[in-house]
């Protein structure tokens, strides 16, 4: 099963975020995953993707334009894929909730299903989805919180749809 970690990265934080997330979503047999900047895409392998992740910085207290841009022109059709969000930011209560509710609102008119994980397996809660702040990469937690974002989604995407 191919999973598209999508992005849209600033000062490269995304960008960490995505690949700890990979990280997770690798533990599982027979799934491969792709971190994509959102100006660089592999079409083909986004195309056959299961799960889509996107990941914004968060910006004014929400998503990046750039991002959004893209999610309104894309030509992609998202239809029937799962959708997961993620969100990173300088400081905690900068927006990233509102950031990964803004992702989600135009993915679901899109016609996706959104998954998150939630609190349904405890510690640590991924609500909307995961949020790292800056510097993430360097916080055992946050590290952590990300892996296993990536890994809880996969593994309940595989058992809920038989994939």
């Amino acid at each position: 099963m191919k999973v598209s970690i999508l992005y849209h990265s600033v000062s490269g934080n995304t960008i960490t975020v995505s690949e700890l997330i990979k990280e997770g979503a690798v533990q599982h047999e027979n799934v491969e995953a792709k971190c994509m900047s959102i100006e660089d895409l592999d079409l083909d392998f986004l195309n056959e993707s299961k799960i889509v992740f996107f990941g914004t910085p968060t910006y004014s207290g929400s998503l990046t334009w750039q991002m959004s841009k893209f999610i309104e022109t894309s030509k992609i059709n998202w239809k029937n894929k799962v959708c997961s969000v993620f969100a990173t930011e300088k400081h905690l209560g900068g927006g990233a909730d509102f950031a990964e509710l803004s992702v989600i609102a135009h993915m679901l008119v899109k016609g996706m299903f959104v998954y998150s994980v939630g609190a349904s397996e405890g510690l640590p809660y991924t609500h909307f989805g995961a949020v790292c702040i800056q510097n993430g990469s360097e916080d055992e937690k946050q590290v952590e919180r990300a892996i296993l974002y990536g890994n809880r989604v996969v593994k309940n995407v595989i058992a809920e749809f038989k994939l």
